[in-house]
């Protein structure tokens, strides 16, 4: 697609595509990943070159970003506000206008959702949200793309969201609304999902309840985060003791359904928002979860860049 042109799309949350185009970039994504694991070459992407703006650190966001685009055959420039004019209090506008003038897709990982929207806002070339404060639909997409791999289609299936109402349950109240599932809310009092910062219209597809046990019964899917996200560092302590009952053991998987599946967006803390028999069993899959960042986001990219393959 030509960079500022009316086809044009930038990824900023997860409501930005529509339940078709997801549909296919699960297709993608298994394409890819079986190209992937066969060892077969497969570079659209030459001449094409990425650039990551990390305001926030990441290991996962970076090494699945940056190794996703070499093999696709593109580049990557990796930003960060120590070494580029975003430290130094340059309006996110003009970052936008100078970086895609030179790039042709530019990923961000960094606080307040406005930012993220003020550079897209300015931008043209696609761009993609890495992870903010408010949402993180790659990660989603990754997690959605891992249970069809490992048990069909979401729809109609309940997830069981236990610890934060952060912005990893935003996303996956997006996610619900989009895909036709069910997210199954548990938080503690103070930390709930909030509807209008999740952005979601409809409230049939998710459901609160005040203890983790219950929003764990029948699931096909319990996920979790940490409970303390970055930036509310200082928030430690007081999350540690608000959250004592939302770790994820092997009660709250034995209420859920026989065949759940366990996901963490990593990294994680055994002992706090989950046990190390949870995370470490076999009905975990944050392996698989992580590695799939990677090809779910090269998918992405390709689509962002290239429009439909075939």
């Amino acid at each position: 697609m030509k960079p500022g042109s009316s086809l044009m799309k930038h990824y900023l949350q997860f409501k930005d595509l529509r339940a078709e185009e997801y549909a296919y970039l699960f297709e993608r994504t298994r394409t890819i990943k079986t190209r992937f694991k066969n060892y077969e070459r497969y570079q659209p992407l030459v001449d094409r070159t990425l650039a990551m703006i990390f305001e926030k650190a990441s290991t996962r966001t970076r090494v699945s970003f940056e190794a996703g685009m070499y093999q696709m055959g593109g580049s990557v420039l990796n930003l960060t506000t120590g070494d580029s004019q975003l430290g130094r209090a340059e309006p996110a506008e003009d970052t936008a206008r100078v970086i895609s003038r030179m790039v042709d897709i530019v990923m961000i990982r960094t606080y307040e959702q406005s930012r993220i929207e003020r550079f897209a806002a300015h931008s043209r070339v696609p761009v993609i949200n890495g992870l903010t404060n408010e949402y993180h639909p790659c990660q989603i997409l990754a997690d959605i793309y891992t249970y069809i791999e490992h048990r069909g289609s979401i729809q109609g299936k309940v997830v069981a969201w236990v610890g934060d109402g952060n912005n990893m349950a935003n996303t996956w109240l997006q996610a619900a609304e989009i895909l036709g599932f069910t997210v199954h809310v548990s938080t503690p009092s103070g930390y709930e999902v909030d509807p209008a910062v999740a952005g979601v219209r409809d409230s049939a597809c998710y459901k609160v309840f005040n203890h983790p046990m219950q929003a764990c019964e029948g699931a096909h899917l319990v996920t979790t985060d940490v409970w303390t996200s970055m930036g509310y560092e200082a928030e430690n302590e007081e999350r540690r003791k608000a959250f004592i009952d939302w770790c994820v053991d092997d009660e709250m998987m034995a209420v859920a359904q026989p065949d759940a599946l366990f996901m963490h967006c990593l990294p994680a803390h055994r002992g706090e928002e989950v046990t190390a028999e949870v995370i470490d069993g076999a009905q975990s899959v944050v392996w698989d979860e992580a590695e799939n960042r990677m090809h779910v986001q090269k998918a992405l990219m390709e689509y962002l860049l290239l429009g439909r393959i075939g």
